[in-house]
C-alpha cells in the first residue's frame, strides 16, 4: 500500500464527525456552573448586607429631676444687660489731676474715683466765705445800734413825759428806731444771699471731687491724669466727657427678643431657664420681668425682660444667653415621678405597641414601654423598661429590628 492510500485511510469524513456529538452536549454544563455561581454570589451578597451597621442617632436616658417638671413652651436669644449703668463724669470742667480707679476695680457708693484741679474754686470758696462773714459783722453792728437807738428813744419818751425836753426830740428818736430797724432787715437778706453764694462756691468746690453714684464694678477707664474732663463735649474731641464706666452687677438681667407670633406664650412672672453661651452647661433659674409694651418692626420681635434668680461673678454683660420659658414649676415637696425621660422621637410604633430601641454593645435591643401621659416639653417620661443612662435610638427606621447592628453618631442637639 502506498503512502497516497494510507493517507487516505487517516482523514476523517464529514458524516463521522457529525455523529459524534461531542460538542453539543458540553454548553448545559457551563449554563448550568454559571447559574449556580451567580447564586452563591446572591446569597452572599444578600448575608453581607443584612448584617451591615446601620448608622443610627441616639440619646440618653436621664432620671426626672425638679427642673424637669417645667416644660419648654418657648426658646429665645438674647444678651444679659445692666439696669443700673452709669458712665461717671464731673458736673464742671476741669482738668484731672487724679484718677483712682481701674477695669475691673469694685467701688462703693460716694467712693472717691478722681479729683480736678480745684485752685480756682477754692479761691472762689475763700472769697465768698469771707463776703459771707463781712455781712454778717455788718449785719451785728445794725443789731447793736437799733438796740442803742430803742434805749435811746425810750429815755427821751420818759423825759418827754416829765417836760423836760421838747416832743420833736422823742420823735426824732423814734425815726431813728425806725430807719436802723430797716437797716437790720435789709442787712439780714444781704447776709442771707452771701450765705448762699459762698454755699454755691461750697458746692463748685464739692464738685471737684468725682464720686461713685453706686456700688459696683469699673468696666472702662476712659481718662487720665493731665486731660480736661467737661460734661459737655468741647475743645474740638480732645475733651473727655468721662471717667469710667461703673455698671451695678446685682442689676444683670437678660433682655431676649420673642417673635411676635408667639409673644402670646410669654407672662409676666412666668418660670425660665438662661444658659449662657460662654457656659452651655451651666442652667440658671429665672423667671420673666416683664414684657415691653413696644414692636420692632423691622425684626417683627418684642423685648422680653428675664431676671436671674441666682447671681454669679462669671455673669457679666453684653453676654450671649439662650432663655427658654417654662411651663411651670415643681414643687419642692411633690414627689418627683418614677422612670426616665426619653425624646418623644425615640419612642415609634411596631405591631400596635410603642417600643424604643436601647443600644447593647454594636446591636440595639428593642424592649415595650408605656409611656405617662403628660409631657415634659420635648421628653416624654417612661416609668420602666428603660434606666437611667441607656442610649436610646432617636427615629429609628422602619426596618430597625431587635438585633439589628448599629453604628451610633452623634444627635443634633
Amino acid at each position: 500500500m502506498d503512502n497516497a492510500e494510507l493517507l487516505k485511510e487517516l482523514r476523517i469524513e464529514r458524516h463521522q464527525r457529525e455523529d459524534h456529538g461531542g460538542g453539543p452536549v458540553r454548553w448545559p454544563w457551563i449554563a448550568g456552573g454559571v447559574i449556580v455561581v451567580l447564586a452563591l454570589l446572591g446569597v452572599a451578597g444578600w448575608m453581607l448586607l443584612g448584617h451591615r451597621a446601620v448608622a443610627v442617632q441616639t440619646a440618653t436616658a436621664v432620671a426626672p429631676t425638679s427642673s424637669s417638671e417645667a416644660g419648654a413652651v418657648l426658646q429665645a436669644t438674647g444678651y444679659v444687660t445692666a439696669r443700673r449703668q452709669a458712665t461717671v463724669s464731673a458736673q464742671i470742667t476741669g482738668t484731672l489731676t487724679a484718677v483712682l480707679i481701674e477695669e475691673g476695680d469694685h467701688v462703693k457708693q460716694g467712693q472717691v474715683l478722681a479729683r480736678l484741679d480745684d485752685s480756682g474754686y477754692k479761691a472762689n470758696l475763700a472769697a465768698a466765705q469771707a463776703q459771707a462773714d463781712a455781712a454778717h459783722a455788718l449785719l451785728a453792728q445794725n443789731r447793736a445800734q437799733l438796740a442803742q437807738s430803742i434805749h435811746d428813744a425810750a429815755r427821751l419818751q420818759s423825759l418827754v413825759a416829765r417836760g423836760l425836753v421838747s416832743k420833736q426830740s422823742a420823735e426824732q428818736a423814734q425815726t431813728q428806731v425806725n430807719s436802723l430797724r430797716a437797716q437790720l432787715g435789709s442787712q439780714l437778706q444781704q447776709a442771707k444771699s452771701a450765705d448762699a453764694q459762698a454755699n454755691v462756691a461750697k458746692v463748685n468746690f464739692d464738685y471737684t471731687v468725682v464720686r461713685a453714684p453706686f456700688g459696683g464694678v469699673v468696666t472702662t477707664k476712659d481718662a487720665q491724669v493731665g486731660e480736661i474732663i467737661s460734661p459737655l463735649s468741647a475743645g474740638g474731641g480732645f475733651t473727655r466727657t468721662g471717667v469710667g464706666t461703673i455698671v451695678d452687677m446685682d442689676s444683670l438681667e437678660i433682655d431676649v427678643d420673642v417673635n411676635e407670633a408667639y409673644i402670646g406664650r410669654v407672662k409676666p412672672g412666668m418660670p425660665a431657664e438662661a444658659v449662657l453661651d460662654a457656659y452651655p452647661d451651666w442652667k440658671i433659674p429665672a423667671h420673666v420681668v416683664a414684657i415691653v409694651p413696644t414692636a420692632d418692626r423691622g425684626k417683627a420681635t418684642i423685648k422680653v425682660r428675664v431676671a436671674l434668680e441666682k447671681k454669679d461673678a462669671r455673669v457679666v454683660p453684653d453676654m450671649g444667653a439662650r432663655v427658654s420659658f417654662l411651663e411651670e414649676k415643681q414643687s419642692a415637696t411633690a414627689p418627683l415621678p418614677q422612670g426616665v425621660l426619653v425624646p418623644a422621637t425615640a419612642i415609634v410604633q411596631r405591631e400596635g405597641h410603642s417600643v424604643v430601641f436601647v443600644i447593647d454593645g454594636s446591636q440595639v435591643r428593642q424592649r415595650t414601654v408605656n409611656p405617662a401621659t403628660q409631657a415634659y416639653g420635648e421628653l416624654r417620661l417612661l416609668p420602666a423598661a428603660v434606666k437611667p443612662g441607656d442610649s436610646v435610638v432617636i427615629s429609628p427606621s422602619a426596618d430597625l429590628h431587635d438585633g439589628s447592628a448599629v453604628q451610633m453618631k452623634t444627635a443634633t442637639p
